[in-house]
C-alpha cells in the first residue's frame, strides 16, 4: 500500500486548526499521510503552480502518481465511497492530493490533475479544507477498519 501525500499552497499558522490537524494526523495509520507545504505567492497562480509542480515532480521521480486536485467544481463522494476509492487507488499508485492557494490552481497544475475533488458545494477557507480532507482520510481508514468512528 502506497503512502498518501498532500501538497498545500501556504503555511498553516492558526494554532487552533494546527492542533486539530495534528490530532487527526497522528491517528492516521498506514498508509501514512505526508503533508508538504509550498510557498504562497500572493495569489500569483503562475508562481504558485511552479512551486506545486516542482513538488509533484519530486514526488513522481520513482513512479507515476495519481494526482487529485481539490476544487469547488470537482467530484463529490460520500465518506464510504471516498474510503473505497482511496484504498483502491493507493493499492497500486501513490496518491497525491493538492490544495491550491486562494485563487485556486495554476493551469500547469490543472493539466496534471487526474481527478478534481470537491469536499462540498460550499466554499471553505483553505485552512479548513485542509483540515476537512485530513479528517476524511482518517475517517476513510476507520471505515476500512470497521471502527465505530463513522457512525
Amino acid at each position: 500500500m502506497k503512502d498518501l501525500h498532500l501538497i498545500v499552497v501556504g503555511k498553516l499558522n492558526d494554532k487552533h486548526i494546527v492542533e486539530l490537524e495534528r490530532d487527526y494526523h497522528k491517528r492516521i495509520v498506514p498508509p501514512k499521510l505526508h503533508i508538504h507545504e509550498v510557498k504562497s505567492h500572493s495569489e500569483d497562480l503562475v508562481k504558485e503552480a511552479k512551486e506545486v509542480t516542482a513538488k509533484l515532480d519530486e514526488l513522481s521521480r520513482d513512479e507515476n502518481p495519481f494526482i487529485v486536485l481539490l476544487m469547488e467544481a470537482g467530484k463529490q463522494f460520500s465518506s464510504i465511497d471516498f474510503s473505497k476509492w482511496m484504498y483502491q487507488k493507493c493499492e497500486s499508485q501513490r496518491l497525491i492530493f493538492v490544495i491550491g492557494g486562494a485563487s485556486g490552481h495554476g493551469q500547469t497544475v490543472i493539466e496534471r490533475g487526474q481527478l478534481k475533488l470537491s469536499l462540498s458545494e460550499m466554499t471553505y477557507p483553505h485552512k479548513l479544507a485542509r483540515l476537512l480532507l485530513i479528517e476524511q482520510i482518517y475517517r476513510a481508514q476507520t471505515i476500512k477498519a470497521n471502527h465505530p468512528y463513522n457512525k
